[in-house]
């Protein structure tokens, strides 16, 4: 799970995006919730600039190194979100995760959808890097949006 819906605050504007929902203390009292921010992992910092995947690409995309992606000074910081990505997968996999549940719209959790690189708020379908490796490894990712889904699921 994104560790920034259980209120960490580890956005790159050092907000969280806490998610309030009745699942999420039954799933904690089952020992089910495995929290990680891929971008802490990669040693990003917070704050931190945001980033987005160039060209309307998506996460599979930069798997595949089709795409890059750009901080909103113009930096490349592909190579993080992958290392984010592929902390995140280590840990989903020591865990036995099936599941994930992580924050739409950002470079690496997008589930649905992602911004399309050009910093100005517009969005596209598509994943994040996190959340398309964790696809491509067979487990299941969520938005919180799907949160319903998500629980329906685990049951």
């Amino acid at each position: 799970m994104s560790a920034c819906l259980l209120g960490a605050r580890v956005r790159y504007d050092g907000a969280d995006r806490a998610l309030g929902h009745p699942a999420l203390e039954r799933w904690r009292q089952d020992g089910r919730i495995v929290t990680i921010c891929p971008e802490i992992s990669a040693g990003f910092c917070v704050p931190r600039l945001p980033a987005e995947i160039a060209g309307g690409a998506s996460g599979a995309h930069v798997l595949a190194g089709l795409a890059r992606v750009i901080d909103s000074a113009g930096t490349d910081v592909t190579a993080g979100f992958i290392d984010g990505a592929q902390a995140a997968l280590k840990v989903a996999l020591a865990n036995a995760c099936r599941f994930a549940l992580l924050i739409d719209g950002s470079p690496s959790c997008g589930s649905g959808f992602v911004y399309d690189g050009s910093f100005r708020g517009i969005r596209h379908e598509g994943s994040g890097v996190t959340a398309a490796l964790l696809r491509q490894h067979g487990i299941a990712v969520f938005s919180p949006a799907r949160i319903d889904d998500l629980d329906a699921a685990l049951q």
